[in-house]
């Protein structure tokens, strides 16, 4: 696997820009998908696992510095949850008050958490490092078995939901893996990484 070119490298500003576009654009987007897919595609819309890809393509287009993917990943998603609180009040009526409610300001910490494991896991997916490569993949595939063992566990989401997160984990590999050994290594290794996630879903709930 070879390293990016320097060329391909965004600078600290322009990475920090798109990250603030993309969290201001994906609130709105996720409270759209709520109100207008049928089910089961609605629970997609509200996945923290979806969530987690934003973050994850943020870190992979930023590439290089572990601290500036990661802020740049949680920027996105705590910007986010402001913008899907936004678009809550504008569109639906609801209360101003949600901005800054108890529940607002859990979920901005858990967008800080997430947004720093996923951009690190971006960048870790361009490096040449096979490790880092696979780890980096097999997170994101990861997180939505993660999500879906939870949601049965807890019984927040029915098992059609659960099916469609899981295909979507096993094809994570499948689809962005740059080789065939990086598409193999990575696929066995999200099993193991969503046991991870499930444990810090529990911790978290």
């Amino acid at each position: 696997m070879s390293a990016p070119s320097r060329n391909a490298v965004p600078a600290t500003w322009v990475l920090m820009a798109v990250a603030t576009a993309g969290g201001l654009l994906l609130g709105p987007v996720d409270l759209l998908g709520q109100v207008t897919l049928p089910y089961p595609w609605a629970n997609l819309a509200n996945s923290p696992a979806v969530w987690a890809v934003a973050a994850f393509a943020v870190g992979a287009w930023g590439v290089e510095g572990l601290v500036r993917v990661s802020v740049a990943g949680a920027l996105l998603l705590v910007l986010a949850v402001e913008g899907y609180y936004a678009s809550a009040v504008v569109f639906l009526g609801d209360d101003s008050a949600t901005f800054y409610s108890p529940v607002a300001f859990i979920w901005m910490g858990f967008g800080v958490v997430a947004g720093v494991v996923f951009g690190i896991a971006g960048a870790w997916y361009r490096s040449s490092r096979r490790w880092q490569a696979n780890i980096g993949l097999a997170a994101l595939g990861g997180v939505f078995i993660a999500e879906a063992l939870k949601n049965v566990l807890s019984g927040t989401f029915g098992w059609s939901t659960a099916l469609i997160l899981t295909a979507v984990a096993l094809l994570v590999p499948l689809a962005l893996g740059r080789t065939h050994r990086h598409r193999l290594e990575s696929l066995a290794l999200v099993v193991p990484l969503a046991l991870v996630g499930v444990v810090g879903y529990l911790i978290a709930m």
